[in-house]
């Protein structure tokens, strides 16, 4: 990945202001092509914001919490490990791997894991289906033969007969295109929030009895109706089948072996409504590994490198593998929609965060982190009114001459119908 851009204010050591600015720029060129051609333009400062979009979130005024009680770095016996507990179902699991109580909080978790190896708690933690993993020191063996893969991988999934590509206005190069969006957190919302902002009518489906957490959708949200559909019932997967046989994309970002078991792998949807264009990311590339960026940070290497001090773990200025795999995949998806019109086929494009992960560890870094001047965000930032509450969020990196310019709103989590706009 070239890393020639104009610097993006997200002071680091890791290059991760070029990762940001040429994860944007392959989505906006993807956008501009189809939309005609015009020039990609794109503002570093935006890139920072929308890269950074959680510390600039307000919602009635008020900074939601990005990180929970039991989510972060914790000191082992023996070095160091970093949790994920903000999901309900996900603390749980943290605290009965460890056997700690249902009220158990952050000072409890840090207790347990003092007095035990970090390879005992991650094993404990993981067999329970929590999220704990050994903070690592880099392995460039790994990560040279992760780079030896693309950073996206696409292939055709099956034949079909050609369809039309996009083909609406500059400003809405995707209109008429339909997205079944199944991902959840930031990499694949993001990377739908994209396609949704150049014009495809995007329904995110949930299962009931999991809600997204609040503020998240709303920072991610943008352009989307949301609904919630029980894929294991009868009348759940008749309404989703319904929703299938129209759909031009369709956006994975669960387990891949959960969505197998569901009927829902690539080739599965592929064979059920051929043309389909599949997109798909996981935290690891492995079908059965929970994980978020968080702790593929930690367990790469980059949280070592970004230590403040050599002694405690440190992170990324950003969610940056998140933000980067969801435009990558916007692009990805794109350009497949574009291949789709001219050769037909059915096509799948996928990535994981732990290798744009390894690409981040390919490019160049500095010894200190790479001071930035400040700016003002405002220029960056929309409010909108969502269910009466004023929310505000980071604007559209994504930029090209004639492309949109602001988002639409985020609508609440789960309120909309599962049903298709009209074309």
């Amino acid at each position: 990945m070239a890393t020639d851009q104009p610097a993006v204010p997200l002071p680091a050591r890791t290059s991760v202001g070029a990762l940001a600015y040429a994860a944007v720029y392959a989505a906006s060129d993807a956008a501009a092509r189809v939309a005609g051609g015009g020039a990609v333009r794109l503002d570093p400062e935006r890139i920072a914001v929308a890269y950074a979009s959680e510390r600039h979130l307000r919602i009635a005024g008020e900074a939601p919490p990005a990180w929970a009680a039991l989510s972060g770095f914790f000191r082992t016996s023996d070095g160091w490990v970093r949790t994920h507990g903000n999901y309900p179902h996900h603390a749980s699991a943290l605290r009965r791997g460890l056997g700690l109580p249902p009220d158990a909080d952050g000072e409890a978790l840090a207790a347990a894991l003092a007095g035990v190896p970090a390879g005992v708690a991650v094993q404990a933690v993981s067999r329970s289906g929590g999220l704990c993993v050994a903070v690592n020191h880099e392995k460039p063996d790994v990560d040279d033969e992760l780079r030896t893969t693309r950073l996206v991988e696409d292939r055709r999934l099956g034949a079909a007969p050609l369809k039309p590509g996009p083909g609406g206005p500059a400003d809405a190069p995707l209109r008429g295109i339909r997205v079944l969006d199944l991902t959840r957190v930031i990499a694949g919302p993001v990377g739908t929030r994209t396609l949704a902002l150049l014009g495809a009518d995007v329904l995110r489906i949930d299962p009931p009895g999991m809600p997204e957490i609040a503020w998240q959708h709303l920072d991610t949200g943008h352009g989307k109706r949301s609904a919630v559909l029980d894929l294991a019932s009868s009348p759940g997967r008749a309404r989703f089948e319904a929703l299938l046989a129209d759909a031009d994309v369709v956006a994975l970002g669960y387990r891949p072996a959960a969505l197998a078991r569901l009927g829902l792998s690539p080739a599965q949807l592929a064979q059920r409504r051929p043309g389909v264009v599949v997109v798909r990311h996981t935290a690891w590339g492995d079908p059965d590994r929970r994980g978020f960026d968080s702790l593929v940070q930690a367990s790469s290497g980059i949280s070592w490198i970004e230590s403040a001090d050599g002694t405690r773990p440190g992170a990324l200025p950003a969610q940056a593998l998140d933000h980067s795999a969801g435009y990558l995949l916007a692009a990805a998806a794109i350009d497949l929609l574009a291949r789709r019109a001219q050769e037909g086929g059915s096509w799948l494009a996928e990535t994981s965060l732990r290798r744009i992960a390894a690409e981040l560890l390919g490019m160049p870094r500095t010894a200190e982190p790479e001071t930035a001047a400040s700016f003002d965000p405002a220029p960056h930032l929309q409010t909108f009114d969502v269910d009466g509450a004023l929310v505000t969020t980071a604007a559209p990196a994504v930029s090209y001459d004639g492309g949109p310019v602001a988002f639409a709103p985020p609508r609440p989590w789960g309120q909309d119908e599962p049903s298709w706009l009209a074309r």
